[in-house]
Formats: C-alpha cells, sequence, structure tokens
C-alpha cells in the first residue's frame, strides 16, 4: 500500500504535547505494514484508559487530560488512526474503509495485551470504539462516550451531519484546524491551531481526513449497517458502567446521549452529564471537566476483584 510518513521535524515544539511516541506496525492488507502511533503515559501497571480520537484530530485532542489521570496512577493510551497525527497515511482514499480501520485500531487491544480497559471515546472514536466494545466486552471494564454514536443508517443523519459531509467533500482545501476551529466554543490560539495541522503537510497527507465523513453509514445500503446492528445487539446486552459525557454545543450528535442511556443497560444508575460550554471538540473546551467527570466514573465503580 503507497503511504506517506509526516516528516518527525513537523511534530517539534508542539504547544503542549511534549509526549514520548510509541509505535506499532499493523498490517496493511495488501502484503505490507503501516506504522501506528499512540501515546503510552503513566504507571505501566495502573489502570487503562484508552482514548479514542475521530475526525479529522488526533491524539493531541487529549493533551490536557492526560496529566490530570496520569498524577491519579492511570495509564493512559491515546492511538492516532492510520491516517491521522503520527500514523502512516495511505496515499488513495480506497484505502480507507470502516472495517479497515476497525481492524488497525484492534491492534492496540491485541499488540499492547490490554485488558481492564476503560474507553472514553468521541466522534469517530466511538464509532471504531463501540464496535471494538461490543466484539471483545471482555477487554473493558468501563465507558465513557462523548459526542458519538454508532450509526447504523437506519435512520437519516440529522442536516448539520450531512451539510458537514457535503462540505468535506466540496471544499478545494480541506482546513484541518479551521475545521476543529469551528467545532469548538472556545478561541484556539495560533499554536494549537499550527499543531492541528501538523500532521498534514500537503495535501497529499490528507486522503484519510476527506474519505472519514463518507465512511459513516447514512443509508442501510451501507456495508457497515449489518455489522453495527449486530453491534448495537451486543451493546444492548452489555452491563458494565457506561456513562455519556456530552456537551452542550454540539448539533451533529446531540440526543446520541440519551439514546445510549435508553438502550445500553450500563448506563443504569450512572451519574450521566452535560458539559457546558463544549463544543463538538470538548476536549478542547473543556478537558479539566472532562477528565473530573471521568475519575469521578472511575471511582464511583471500582472493577470488581471477585
Amino acid at each position: 500500500m503507497q503511504h506517506l510518513r509526516t516528516p518527525d521535524t513537523c511534530f517539534k515544539d508542539l504547544s503542549g504535547y511534549s509526549f514520548e511516541p510509541h509505535y506499532i506496525n499493523v498490517d496493511d492488507f495488501e502484503g505490507g505494514e503501516l506504522r501506528m502511533h499512540y501515546l503510552d503515559e503513566g504507571e505501566r501497571d495502573g489502570e487503562v484508559i484508552l482514548m479514542l480520537h475521530g475526525e479529522p484530530s488526533w491524539s493531541y485532542l487529549y493533551r490536557n487530560m492526560i496529566s490530570p489521570l496520569t498524577q491519579q496512577g492511570y495509564r493512559v493510551i491515546a492511538p492516532d488512526l492510520i491516517g491521522f497525527g503520527r500514523s502512516d497515511k495511505p496515499t488513495e482514499r480506497g484505502d480507507y474503509t470502516f472495517q479497515r480501520h476497525l481492524d488497525w485500531i484492534r491492534n492496540i487491544l491485541t499488540q499492547l495485551s490490554l485488558s481492564q480497559v476503560t474507553l472514553v471515546c468521541q466522534d469517530w472514536g466511538g464509532l471504531l470504539g463501540l464496535r471494538l466494545v461490543a466484539e471483545h466486552p471482555e477487554v473493558f471494564a468501563r465507558v465513557l462516550a462523548a459526542n458519538t454514536m454508532l450509526p447504523t443508517g437506519d435512520h437519516a443523519p440529522g442536516e448539520a451531519f450531512m451539510k458537514w459531509r457535503t462540505f468535506s467533500q466540496e471544499v478545494p482545501e480541506f482546513p484541518v484546524a479551521g475545521i476543529i476551529k469551528g467545532a469548538t466554543v472556545t478561541e484556539l490560539t495560533a499554536d494549537v491551531l499550527d499543531a492541528y495541522n501538523a500532521p498534514f503537510p500537503t495535501e497529499e497527507y490528507k486522503a484519510g481526513v476527506r474519505q472519514f465523513p463518507l465512511l459513516v453509514p447514512v443509508s442501510t445500503d451501507d456495508p457497515q449497517t449489518d455489522a453495527n446492528r449486530q453491534a448495537w445487539q451486543m451493546l444492548q446486552q452489555f452491563k458494565k458502567p457506561f456513562i455519556t459525557a456530552f456537551s452542550d454545543s454540539d448539533p451533529v450528535t446531540a440526543g446520541g446521549d440519551e439514546i445510549m442511556q435508553k438502550l445500553i443497560p450500563g448506563t443504569q444508575g450512572q451519574s450521566h452529564t452535560t458539559i457546558k460550554q463544549g463544543g463538538h471538540f470538548l476536549q478542547e473546551d473543556q478537558p479539566v471537566q472532562l477528565a473530573k467527570v471521568l475519575l469521578q466514573f472511575i471511582n464511583d465503580n471500582p472493577i470488581s476483584t471477585n
């Protein structure tokens, strides 16, 4: 598979992001391998918190949440999806499929031998993460879902998403940092915007971010409709602690939390919250608050040693 690798120099001295890079190799399904980047911070024997990002962000999104968690003894793992961040970037849009993204990120669970994982997922981190929970429920101890959903195509997406999808395909130059900026309610500084652009020095590196919006199931003829329906059948049996922490200013995913609370048994009795003054990327707008919600959720739901 033809791919590009963003030069390390692009990630030098990024604002608030001085973490050591880690890598695994994953199958490219065409006889070769791709390199996937991930952060691995905190105590190696601490409980694992797995943080999955979405479109068009990368692990940089979680930078302000990591220290509050590692200071409490947790091990935080934050991968970059293939095509994003410091991970390799296949150059052909057809190289990216929902199933390939799922199989690529599954390697984080298997190659790192993770167990008793607390998942934090937002945007595409939820589309992939919730599938992982459904397919490997024994690996996960808890789930925090923020501004995300697992669509099957059985219900029409909202107008906000369809406008975004059209924009993503028609805009001549894909404005990665501009998209992040437009989906937050706080003012992002120039150095933060530069960091979001850092993985993509030219348009050639953006095949993955261009393709992602087209991979969301919006009708029942989507190749992932049946698999996502099956995942929902498993999620409707998932009784481990599951909390929603959506924000108050995200038109794309609004209402998804209520659906999860209705259908997933693990949501019962949890302290679900709506985080104020948060846009779609609430990790940018309210990282400290989201970290507090996560820590309280973990403390309220200790892993049983029986």
